[in-house]
């Protein structure tokens, strides 16, 4: 029996390539009916942590809709057991190091967009209060984009993201994601991936009868 350990990101990324919908009521729908069968075949088993599922259900506002209750009794909510996964010490200390390496990136980045800010206010003395917000509200924009990208970008941004790398270990299962940040350590760290693109044509060929 296969095991999968779903991102949430597969149900909104509808550009990363599953093909399982084009809006994320159908892909919940689309993955439900495939699921139902080979959970009944004994051919596949999914999970999800606690953390992934409060994250998905974020997105709704009824939260009590049937294709979401249905899609969630049929997956294994579980959190990993962090006290009996061991990784290498290694990819620790790669971890601090890139941690440290960002927070220098985003304390420059925000070096220099206060510069800027500071010179443009020099230059364009705002009249009033929301002219001064309009104004610097440009600035603030761009520093909060460049300050994301230099610390979040393929990088592991949230406790969910850690919660998937490891539980996908302990259940020796694959990950499925489109997060790039989560497939980057996910690899650093042994685990076993499913490319999204080949997710899809994966389940449809256990789905398959089986031959004798």
């Amino acid at each position: 029996m296969e095991v999968f350990v779903l991102d949430t990101n597969i149900f909104f990324n509808m550009g990363a390539g599953f093909c399982l919908g084009e809006k994320t009521e159908e892909v919940i729908k689309n993955l439900t009916k495939r699921i139902k069968k080979l959970k009944k075949e004994q051919k596949a088993v999914f999970y999800m942590p606690p953390s992934a599922v409060d994250e998905l259900l974020s997105f709704f506002k009824d939260k009590n809709q049937q294709f979401i209750k249905e899609f969630l009794a049929l997956i294994n909510i579980q959190s990993p057991e962090k006290n009996k996964i061991n990784f290498s010490a290694v990819s620790f200390y790669k971890l601090i190091s890139e941690i440290r390496e960002r927070s220098y990136r985003g304390m420059n980045i925000a070096e220099e967009e206060i510069i800027d800010l500071a010179n443009f206010i020099l230059k364009n003395l705002p009249k009033d209060k929301i002219d001064f917000q309009k104004k610097t509200g440009v600035f603030i924009k761009k520093f909060r984009e460049r300050y994301r990208k230099a610390t979040r970008e393929k990088f592991l941004d949230s406790v969910t993201d850690l919660d998937l790398i490891v539980l996908a270990k302990e259940k020796d299962g694959f990950l499925v994601t489109s997060d790039e940040g989560v497939i980057i350590w996910a690899r650093e760290l042994g685990v076993k991936e499913m490319p999204s693109g080949a997710f899809l044509k994966r389940l449809e060929f256990l789905l398959l009868p089986r031959q004798e």
